[in-house]
């Protein structure tokens, strides 16, 4: 679906006590003079706006009177009293297909009167869409990441609105992202100029805001919608490929109409800062030979204070992502080329060639973690690049990951390169037979990876399809599931206290389609548990996120731009232990039972693990991890042997000297 629809509807709001609704949606007054809304110079609004705004509202609103007709039906003859309990055990009374969170909302105490979502018995709901049944109420603030999500997500679409109303094109995919969210637009070759066109655009967001556009759900026929959207080829394709049921949802905020799942904040005036920040070029779905398309990135935020916060931690640390000239200096891509770290090459996309002092670093941070192996048990070993696709087929990687393999025919058969470890590592397990004493084996291995990414998708070290790891794969019985994950957690920290970052840790438990024994699941799920416990690190419970094979932990770094990475991999496996029927002898006469296989990686990809390191630094390593520990200057030419002798001395010692 559109990155609205696929993205996670996150569905919140801010529940503000206020005397009445958001006022119903206005006849779209177009603009008096050419740029009413834009600035002096660069992009203006565009005057009349394209026909197919119109065209769109009046269908939409013959739709909404069909809708507001069946909603009065229900509220006559299908309306009958609910109970909507409170986060805090209370029950207040209410009717189906009449009552609404938000009316709930305002009959709450002062404690509640913050930006607050709407969680309706587990699923997101927009504040003024009627509940239909008993429900449970959670309230969530702006920092819970769901109502940052919801946030980002509305802004958006005022994004959106302002980029029909200023350049005219067809609106794509936008999505809320980790920092803020984007829209994709396509212009027909037309480029997008931060300076040239970000302050017209953002008076056109200035002006939605003070308009305070209602968002309104509606549900509309798959065909009505084809018929809505037949100006705009890519969300006909978004129809025709992703839309599986009859109908699906459209909110509309002014005269932007778009596909979406929702929710949103009740309307646009709450948006009270926001910035845009970035542009690029990208293509339709990642895909090279597809549409070019135009992206625009932003933040926003329920309060100025915050923006501003989040603009000073911009200046002090110098983001790249955002404009300044200074923020783009720590760009890795600019240091590696200035400290002749790296570079990549078209003849080999997405696979990048380390000078030496590039090499240093890869090599010292794998010396590292090689260290530590010795002093954790881990055992390293060696494991061939290219596997018969039958390898592929047995671990279920050839069914749900073919299109990421570089795969090839060798003698009619079909081959490919590796893109991770873990069925290598199987078979060196089930190569002899295994005893319970041998349990836990750790084998780690640092193998070259290859996954077939999008050209699109590539960007620099931290989106690569030649990559190496340092990739382990524990083999242990249910019973040591604990000491292993607590050791884990031990080495993960230990490494990413030496880089000076701090954790986010989540806990990822059963999915509805998860394989395997309920009560192995329940059991693992305990343990994990109670190691985050004695980690005594904050974590949060994220139920049904696990992977169907196995629950995890997730961990997110926050560098000391307070941006998140996602480097590290603690996973529980169930699964592939039964695809290649992987067993131990117990002890207990001939009895066999299968291992767990626990996947573990700390720094994760090397190549991604450089980038940020290289920006979070901002090129000025420590010391130990220094291409340039050492440099000797000659105060005179007749000094020059002295020196040399001096330079000779500290190689010598190991250490890197110019």
């Amino acid at each position: 679906l559109s990155s609205h629809i696929s993205s996670p509807g996150y569905k919140m709001e801010e529940a503000n006590k206020e005397n009445s609704k958001p006022k119903p949606q206005k006849k779209q007054k177009q603009p008096k003079g050419k740029g009413d809304a834009g600035s002096n110079t660069g992009v203006k609004e565009m005057n009349p706006w394209p026909a197919y705004i119109n065209e769109r509202l009046e269908l939409y609103d013959r739709l909404k009177v069909e809708a507001a007709a069946e909603l009065k039906e229900k509220q006559e003859n299908c309306s009958v009293p609910i109970k909507v309990t409170l986060p805090d055990g209370k029950v207040v009374e209410g009717n189906s297909w009449r009552t609404t969170p938000y009316e709930v909302a305002q009959g709450i105490s002062g404690t509640f009167s913050y930006y607050l979502l709407q969680v309706i018995n587990g699923d997101f709901w927009d504040l003024d869409r009627p509940l239909e049944a008993d429900v449970k109420l959670q309230l969530l603030k702006f920092d819970d990441e769901e109502a940052k999500a919801v946030y980002w997500h509305s802004t958006a679409h005022i994004l959106g609105e302002a980029m029909e109303r200023t350049f005219g094109g067809c609106l794509c995919y936008g999505p809320p992202i980790e920092q803020g969210f984007y829209y994709d637009m396509h212009m027909d070759g037309r480029q997008v100029s931060d300076k040239h066109d970000f302050p017209g655009v953002e008076n056109v967001m200035k002006s939605i805001l003070k308009e305070k556009q209602p968002f309104e759900r509606l549900e509309v026929s798959k065909e009505n919608l084809l018929k809505m959207f037949e100006y705009n080829p890519f969300k006909v394709r978004i129809l025709n490929e992703k839309v599986t049921t009859p109908t699906t949802t459209v909110y509309r905020c002014g005269p932007l109409i778009d596909l979406c799942r929702g929710p949103h904040v009740r309307h646009t005036g709450k948006i009270k800062s926001f910035q845009l920040y970035k542009n690029s070029a990208t293509y339709w779905e990642g895909k090279a030979d597809m549409e070019s398309l135009q992206r625009i990135y932003g933040i926003s935020f329920p309060d100025k204070k915050e923006l501003k916060e989040w603009q000073k931690i911009q200046s002090l640390y110098l983001y790249p992502f955002f404009l300044t000239e200074e923020a783009k200096q720590r760009d890795h891509r600019k240091i590696g080329k200035e400290q002749e770290l790296f570079f990549f090459h078209e003849h080999s996309p997405g696979s990048c060639f380390f000078f030496p002092k590039g090499a240093f670093i890869y090599n010292t941070l794998i010396n590292f973690i090689k260290s530590e192996y010795r002093k954790r048990g881990f055992e390293e070993v060696m494991s061939p690049n290219i596997y018969n696709s039958k390898l592929f087929i047995t671990s279920g990687h050839w069914e749900h990951y073919a299109d990421n393999l570089f795969a090839f025919d060798v003698e009619k058969e079909k081959f490919a390169l590796k893109p991770m470890n873990c069925p290598g590592h199987c078979l060196m397990f089930a190569h002899r037979s295994r005893s319970w004493r041998e349990l836990p084996i750790r084998f780690a291995d640092f193998g070259v990876l290859h996954r077939n990414e999008l050209s699109g998708a590539l960007t620099g070290l931290t989106r690569v399809r030649r990559f190496q790891q340092d990739d382990a794969h524990i083999f242990c019985r249910p019973e040591q599931i604990k000491d292993e994950m607590r050791g884990a957690l031990n080495f993960m920290k230990s490494v990413y206290d030496t880089f000076g970052f701090t954790l986010k840790l989540n806990l990822s438990t059963r999915p509805e389609n998860f394989l395997g024994d309920i009560e192995m699941w329940n059991d693992a799920e305990k343990q994990l548990e109670e190691c985050l416990v004695e980690f005594a690190q904050p974590w949060k419970l994220n139920p049904g996120d696990g992977a169907f094979y196995g629950p995890k932990i997730d961990i997110q770094i926050m560098d000391a731009l307070k941006r998140p990475h996602q480097c590290a991999t603690i996973q529980l496996d169930f699964q592939l232990p039964i695809r290649f029927n992987l067993n131990y002898v117990t002890g207990e006469g001939d009895e066999k039972k299968r291992p767990v296989i626990i996947h573990r990686a700390i720094l994760g990809s090397m190549e991604r693990m450089i980038a940020v390191l290289t920006e979070n630094y901002g090129g000025k390593w420590p010391l130990w991890l220094s291409p340039r520990q050492v440099m000797i200057l000659a105060v005179s030419s007749k000094f020059d042997d002295y020196a040399e002798s001096v330079r000779l001395q500290m190689h010598e010692a190991g250490l890197q000297v110019d």
